[in-house]
């Protein structure tokens, strides 16, 4: 009897962790959606969650933001060197995505996250390249 608790336990755990990573590995078809670039960048801005935004940023993506009356620029080599400061760390804050324009060829989304205090908004691009759903570039503005 003991033996047979054993193996159905194990069998749980074995189906249970066969299942989250299922979840965790998603198809070609899933990876070039603009519902998976989205989400993979909201998840490495919110959660740290790093692992699949390199992937979802365009080769000449362009990062713009405004710090009070200057404007800061970065290329994806520099967003990402920029988000690994942040990796696996869950921000404060809450998140909403809002597509603004869509079409067969490009999204624009705004990306709100609602943090104590202030606000950071994202204007992303997203255009269909050869190579699935990439951003191509984000303007973030910072308000109190």
């Amino acid at each position: 009897m003991k033996t047979l608790k054993t193996i159905i336990l194990g069998l749980i755990a074995v189906i249970t962790f066969g299942a989250a990573s299922a979840k965790s590995n998603p198809t070609a078809a899933e990876k070039s959606s603009v519902n998976y670039t989205l989400t993979s960048y909201v998840n490495a801005l919110t959660l740290g969650q790093n692992d699949a935004v390199s992937e979802v940023l365009d080769n000449d993506f362009k990062f713009t933001m405004l710090r009070g009356k200057s404007i800061v620029s970065w290329n994806k080599d520099q967003m990402l060197e920029s988000l690994k400061s942040t990796a696996d760390i869950k921000q404060d804050c809450k998140s909403t995505v809002t597509i603004t324009e869509s079409n067969s060829d490009i999204t624009v989304a705004k990306v709100t996250l609602e943090y104590p205090g202030f606000t950071r908004t994202n204007y992303v691009t997203v255009a269909s390249t050869t190579d699935g759903w990439k951003i191509t570039s984000i303007y973030s503005v910072y308000k109190s």
